[in-house]
């Protein structure tokens, strides 16, 4: 079950990074924009049930926290600017990276 959950968030978090992208080069953004939100939320919601599952299966749990901090620091920089995206693609190289290291 967590290994389940880890990979329907890694692609929660793919398409997410890619509606970014397409939000960043102007792809209808009026259309985008919710579910880019909505997305986010449920990247945030699939770390924290990770991490939970990870710590009930006795799994290595703590690389969910710092994750979860770095993406609930995106509110903290504003869309389409580069410490955005920058940001952003931090994340998903630590969440690859930490996905790969506890798979």
């Amino acid at each position: 079950m967590y290994h389940l959950a880890l990979g329907l968030t890694l692609l929660l978090l793919a398409t997410l990074l890619l509606l970014g992208l397409s939000l960043q080069l102007g792809w209808r953004r009026d259309q985008a924009r919710w579910p880019h939100h909505a997305l986010y939320f449920a990247v945030c919601a699939g770390t924290v049930l990770t991490g939970l599952l990870a710590l009930l299966g006795h799994q290595r749990w703590w690389p969910y926290p710092p994750l979860l901090l770095l993406l609930l620091g995106m509110a903290r920089t504003r869309p389409g600017r580069a410490g955005h995206w920058r940001l952003a693609g931090l994340i998903a190289l630590l969440y690859v990276g930490a996905a790969v290291w506890v798979w």
